[in-house]
């Protein structure tokens, strides 16, 4: 059981869970084996394409030749294309971390779309920018790092479109320090202001949807950063912030708080911190360091994260097989719990943690399995954040309905214990990474008793996942 145990606590941080099959072959597998084959099956890249350049600009144009559309009626119907786009690349990213082998692959990007908070109305830039964590976020974190900072999204975001070297904004340059590298205290006002004249010319290209070094606009005179002085620009800014120990530990500290613990142990954050400056900032190699070791499979770590919503709604149709027929409800869903994928609040991202369970939120998340595999009625309206985009994509229909796709009977054949203790126990040790009490078992057993066993297991399986212990992994 012990090792069981160790296996789910490894497949929910380093993925969204796994179907009972997956478990038990990895369970015929050491960790050190089974953490390579998390990070084998994760080396493939796909990219999203639900965003097609030639599709939008085909209805620009034809949206151009309708002499009988106003001025108003034109940007009405671009707003509505750009906002389905917008929610077509969400649910794909959804389905994605769902269906995909390369799991750990996903649950990073996760990650880092927390950590490189951006947001953008142009649907283009939206899937270029996610791609672009989903394809470095295993491979060394300068190069990612120099990616995302390339990003039209990051920079219209940032407003690094504004920073002229006669005028230079501070915005980019303040937060690539402050909240993606070295952390507040590790720089001063003075490199913040000279690390911007160096991002100045650093612009996108509209018409091309990309990357643009505007020279007319860079400041090439004599700069001095971090205690150091050239004629500096953007690369250089990054270079010399990751030469910084201080990056590293900002950077680990904070995947540890995500992976292994919020309560963080200063002893192996050094050591971990150490290791991955010393190896290049190489991601793969650090979270393969984490996965292997004792320590994380400490009893103090397992069951201790309280799960994201998007962790939550992912592992409860990675976990049974089911899937929501109506992709709307993904966006519903996510709205409802606070935190639609593209959208986060701000630059600093999702705050995490407790901070996930509000009273406005937390019966529904409680609720969710029931309302999901009954198909029920949805009384709970996603409050308004303001957004108009969040709102239109987060809309449900006139019925209010979740409807889930789900197989009972195949996933019934997984649970072959016929005693209704011993099912019960097999269903707890998979569901929940938090022991329930015996007293507690004994009721949902006295419920089911007569049910035949097919039933017994879908009236179990929704009693343990509408349990408190549910929520956290």
């Amino acid at each position: 059981m012990a090792k069981e145990k160790h296996i789910q606590h490894l497949l929910w941080r380093a993925g969204f869970s796994e179907k009972p099959e997956i478990i038990n072959q990895f369970s015929r597998q050491s960790i050190k084996k089974n953490v390579k084959q998390l990070l084998k099956d994760s080396e493939s890249f796909e990219t999203i394409d639900v965003v097609d350049k030639m599709d939008i600009y085909s209805e620009l144009q034809a949206m151009k030749k309708d002499t009988l559309m106003t001025t108003e009626q034109r940007r009405k119907q671009l707003n509505k294309m750009v906002k389905e786009e917008e929610g077509a690349l969400n649910i794909a990213w959804i389905d994605k971390m769902i269906d995909s082998k390369a799991v750990l692959r996903e649950k990073m990007a996760l990650f880092w779309h927390g950590h490189f908070a951006c947001r953008t109305r142009n649907p283009l830039f939206a899937q270029h920018y996610l791609n672009t964590i989903r394809q470095y976020s295993l491979g060394k974190f300068g190069d990612l790092l120099m990616a995302v900072s390339k990003e039209p999204a990051m920079l219209q975001f940032l407003n690094n479109q504004q920073n002229k070297k006669r005028s230079p904004n501070e915005n980019f340059a303040r937060e690539v320090m402050e909240l993606f590298t070295l952390g507040r205290g590790n720089y001063s006002e003075h490199d913040v202001k000279e690390a911007a004249r160096a991002f100045t010319g650093w612009e996108f290209d509209r018409r091309e949807n990309g990357f643009f070094f505007n020279t007319r606009q860079h400041d090439f005179d004599s700069k001095e950063f971090l205690g150091k002085t050239g004629k500096f620009d953007g690369e250089d800014i990054i270079k010399m912030i990751l030469a910084k120990n201080e990056t590293a530990n900002f950077i680990v500290t904070k995947i540890y708080k995500n992976f292994v613990n919020e309560q963080i142990d200063t002893k192996i954050i050094q050591e971990l911190s150490e290791y991955f400056y010393k190896n290049d900032y190489d991601i793969a190699d650090l979270m393969e360091t984490i996965f292997t070791s004792s320590w994380f499979y400490d009893a103090k770590n397992i069951g201790s994260h309280i799960k994201s919503p998007v962790e939550l709604l992912v592992s409860l149709q990675r976990s049974t097989g089911a899937h929501f027929v109506e992709k709307q409800s993904l966006l519903f869903i996510q709205r409802v719990l606070g935190q639609v994928m593209l959208y986060p609040p701000n630059v600093a991202g999702w705050a995490g943690g407790k901070n996930w369970i509000d009273s406005s939120s937390l019966l529904f998340r409680m609720q969710l399995p029931y309302l999901a595999f009954n198909n029920s009625i949805v009384k709970t309206v996603a409050k308004s954040d303001g957004d108009v985009n969040t709102d239109f994509q987060t809309k449900k229909g006139k019925k209010n309905t979740l409807e889930t796709s789900m197989n009972w009977d195949v996933f019934s054949k997984q649970f072959a214990q016929e005693n209704r203790k011993e099912l019960l126990d097999e269903l707890e040790e998979y569901f929940l990474q938090v022991a329930i009490s015996e007293e507690l078992k004994k009721g949902f057993i006295a419920k089911m008793e007569k049910e035949s066993q097919p039933e017994a297991i879908k009236k179990m399986v929704l009693a343990l996942m509408m349990l408190p212990e549910y929520q956290l992994c």
